[in-house]
Parts: structure tokens; C-alpha cells; sequence
């Protein structure tokens, strides 16, 4: 089985390494290979560098990356660079959370969302403590996502699929189970943070992003604060149906 790994935190980031050497410990991995952003992208959503071209470089580890978005990563690495597709992407270990509405913003998500748009099974794994924390329980993450994997080479599904997933940031032995949850939703994000820089120049800086609003028992921010493993099925498919007829009708 051949991995694919990337995440939005850059290729120097502690999660990733840490989600790597444990993927590649698996029994049935023949090949893991990383493909991440040169530097943190956070918040890149699933832009893709259009203007200039990308350059990809090696690390002394192995590790490739890019000048560019972690979408930019796998759609190079799946398209361009690898000799095989890989049987599946991983992205991750993010440091911070990916719930709720925050998946739209989440180069984390983004990076496994390229690659099931590319037909190749996805799951980004998220730890799920405060964002910027310097130590968290990345050997709890990276223990969920190698029982997924193995899960995976068990039980293969019949087609792509796009997993979200999100470890709370605690000891391994305090994880309660895994919970298969939607999406919950935030209250509306903070006000940017008006600023002078020292040239007297005005600048701001993007507010944090709201509290759960929607985050009743069979959500993922519900899974995650009461010790269980958040499992959130994606599609890409942004219809609103409910609306189609009220459209219609509306036009007429």
C-alpha cells in the first residue's frame, strides 16, 4: 500500500513527521512519501497557485516540499511527480482542530480533499487541542489514524472516500471510542484586530473564529469534548436542494 502524506502546517511540523514514521511502521505499507507545503499555509482553503510556477525541493529527511498551497502539494504529487497513484492521502497531523465550519478554511482538509477529487481514498486527522499549542498528543492522533489505516486495508471501500477526522488532544488510554458525527456549526467569526505596524501604517489582523453554535450530541465538536474520536463523512457537493424549488419558484 502506497501513502501519500501532506498537511497545511508545513513540512517541518512536528505532525507529520510523527504521522509518517508510524504509517511507515505498518505492516502492508510499501511506500510513504511526503509532499507538504515549504512553510505554514493554514487557512489556504483549496486555492491552487496559478500565477508562477512551483518548484519542488527535497529535505535532508526525505521529505519533499512545496512552494505553494497544500492543495498545490497533492495535485503535483498525484499528477506530476509520482510514478503510481497512491492508494491513499493522508493530511495531517494538524495542530489545532478542524470542526464545523472550519473545514471550508482548512488547508488541512483541503490537502485530502485534492486527493479524493483526484480518485484516491482521503482522511484528514486533526488533534484536537488549542491551536499553536507547542506539545500535544501527537502519539494519540498518529495511533488513530494507523488503526484507520489498517481499517482501510482490511475492509477497502468500494469507492473514494473523504474522512474527516479529529483526536481529542489527550492520552491515548483516555479516548472514550470513535464517533461517526456531522459537521456542527459556529457562531459568526470575531472581528478582524485593527493594528498601526511601527511605520505608523494601519494593518489588521483576521479575528479568531467563532464558538460552536451547533454543537449538539451527534457533532463532532459534541464527540470531541466529551473524549471520543470525531469520524465526519464529506462530500464535495455544495447544492443547497432544499432551495432549488424555492429558486424556481422565485425566478417565475
Amino acid at each position: 500500500m502506497r501513502i501519500l502524506l501532506s498537511n497545511d502546517d508545513g513540512y517541518l511540523a512536528p505532525g507529520i513527521a510523527i504521522l509518517t514514521e508510524a504509517i511507515a511502521s505498518l505492516p502492508g505499507i510499501s511506500q510513504t512519501t511526503v509532499v507538504a507545503p515549504e512553510q505554514d499555509r493554514s487557512g489556504a482553503s483549496n486555492s491552487l497557485t496559478l500565477d508562477r510556477p512551483l518548484s519542488l525541493r527535497t529535505a535532508a529527511n526525505g521529505f519533499h516540499f512545496v512552494n505553494g498551497t497544500p492543495t498545490d502539494c497533492v495535485h503535483l504529487a498525484v499528477t506530476g511527480m509520482l510514478d503510481h497513484q497512491p492508494d491513499m492521502v493522508l493530511s495531517g497531523i494538524n495542530n489545532g482542530a478542524n470542526m464545523g465550519d472550519d473545514t471550508l478554511y482548512s488547508g488541512t482538509v483541503a490537502a485530502a480533499t485534492e486527493g479524493y477529487l483526484l480518485g484516491v481514498p482521503a482522511m484528514a486527522i486533526s488533534l484536537a487541542g488549542k491551536h499553536g499549542k507547542a506539545v500535544g498528543h501527537y502519539d494519540t492522533a498518529s495511533r488513530i489514524a494507523c488503526q484507520l489505516v489498517q481499517q482501510v486495508q482490511a475492509k477497502p471501500f468500494a469507492s473514494p472516500i473523504l474522512l474527516n477526522v479529529n483526536v481529542p488532544d489527550i492520552p491515548f488510554e483516555q479516548i472514550k471510542g470513535v464517533a461517526i458525527t456531522r459537521l456542527g456549526r459556529r457562531h459568526k467569526a470575531e472581528p478582524v484586530v485593527r493594528q498601526q505596524n511601527p511605520r505608523g501604517e494601519t494593518v489588521y489582523w483576521v479575528g479568531p473564529a467563532g464558538a460552536a453554535a451547533d454543537a449538539g450530541e451527534g457533532t463532532d465538536f459534541h464527540a470531541v469534548a466529551n473524549g471520543y474520536v470525531s469520524i465526519t463523512p464529506l462530500q464535495i457537493d455544495l447544492t443547497h436542494s432544499g432551495q432549488l424549488a424555492i429558486l424556481k419558484e422565485w425566478l417565475a
